[in-house]
């Protein structure tokens, strides 16, 4: 059975069917799409490999540049931190050394002040010029000239302890110690009226004897040694001071100085007399260097002759007390001032060193209520008596 449709019939000059048309549109496009496959692959392929590189190394070497410009930046600010802390601690220690400076100034101100004042106080004494080494036989000359030179300027020489016996005596060394003898004439004539002989002062009751002796100062310890060298001569020398040394040191209370100052002024034993003066002196003289009492009196027992021993210390003594003071002794006015090696210590001035002079030297009452009869002085006065309670 034939279709009742009819086939179709081409005209000469028409276009040809859609069909074909579509297959060469889908040709081109497929020629069109593998030419721009192709030439994408080819552009890939084609693209070179060093751009890339070139890429990672300039973002790599922009890195480094930012990382080194951060570093510099980093340095600086260290820099700025350093100079910022070098800068403070100069400021520190300029400020340390400024105190420094003004206390080296200022003490340096102050030495020279002292050198020009020290200097201006020096300056009117002028010190003798300096001795040569003298031998021994030398100093002993010049030691006994100045005991001679001693003798004329006190001829009254005599020890200032008021007593009438070797027991006054005796109890009135013992109360000299660490006061003056001013002050133990002054005192001793009530407890000699109370008590006068060791009998009587032993059997004193201890606190009657302090209030008596108090004046006098360490009034206690000097209470014990007077009742116990008061027994002791009661007891074992029938009430009598003994004449030797050996007997007197083992009394309580008495040592070298004591028994020497009793044995030659009340016994005439010759001894030499070593208090704080007669130490002071010795060494000044150039007699001795020892500071020890003994050795002091064991040197200056080689010096001198056994005979001018009491006279000797009295004679030192007096000038100790008068003239060649512990602080300021009064070389402008020592007689003996060409003899002696510390000349100059002391105030050369003859009319300031005049006025350092003491006792009947300086026109003042002596330290005895009753000097000898030969003394130029003046008599000390008698202690006031105690203003009674209103």
């Amino acid at each position: 059975m034939t279709s009742g449709r009819k086939p179709a019939v081409r005209k000469p000059g028409a276009s040809r069917p859609a069909a074909q048309d579509t297959t060469a549109q889908t040709s081109v496009k497929k020629t069109s799409v593998g030419r721009t496959s192709a030439g994408k692959k080819a552009a890939v392929n084609e693209t070179p490999e060093k751009p890339a590189a070139a890429t990672k190394a300039a973002a790599k070497k922009a890195v480094t540049k930012k990382a080194t410009a951060q570093k510099a930046v980093a340095e600086q600010a260290t820099a700025k931190t350093t100079a910022k802390k070098t800068t403070a601690k100069k400021a520190t220690a300029a400020a340390e050394q400024a105190p420094a400076k003004k206390t080296a100034t200022a003490k340096k101100t102050t030495a020279k002040k002292t050198t020009a004042k020290t200097a201006t106080a020096k300056a009117p004494a002028k010190k003798a010029p300096a001795r040569k080494p003298e031998s021994r036989a030398a100093m002993v000359r010049r030691a006994r000239r100045i005991n001679r030179e001693l003798a004329e300027l006190y001829p009254y020489a005599h020890p200032e302890l008021d007593f009438t016996n070797p027991f006054e005596l005796l109890v009135a060394t013992v109360l000299s110690a660490q006061t003056t003898d001013l002050r133990v004439n002054q005192t001793t004539p009530r407890l000699f009226a109370v008590c006068p002989t060791p009998e009587d002062m032993a059997a004193m009751d201890p606190e009657r004897l302090e209030e008596l002796i108090r004046p006098t100062g360490f009034f206690r310890a000097k209470t014990k040694s007077l009742l116990g060298l008061s027994a002791a001569l009661r007891d074992r020398f029938g009430g009598e001071v003994p004449g030797r040394l050996e007997d007197l040191v083992t009394l309580p209370g008495v040592g070298r100085k004591t028994a020497n100052v009793v044995l030659g002024n009340a016994f005439g034993v010759p001894g030499i007399t070593v208090d704080t003066h007669f130490g002071r002196l010795a060494r000044r003289f150039g007699w001795t260097t020892a500071e020890d009492a003994e050795k002091v009196e064991a040197d200056v027992a080689e010096i001198f002759p056994k005979s001018e021993w009491t006279m000797l210390s009295h004679r030192v003594v007096f000038h100790g007390r008068r003239v060649c003071h512990s602080r300021k002794p009064a070389c402008g006015a020592c007689p003996i001032a060409p003899l002696c090696p510390a000349y100059g210590e002391g105030e050369t001035d003859p009319e300031k060193a005049k006025k350092l002079l003491k006792y009947e030297l300086g026109g003042q009452p002596g330290q005895r209520l009753k000097p000898p009869a030969d003394y130029p002085g003046q008599p000390a006065p008698p202690m006031a008596p105690p203003v009674a309670a209103s």
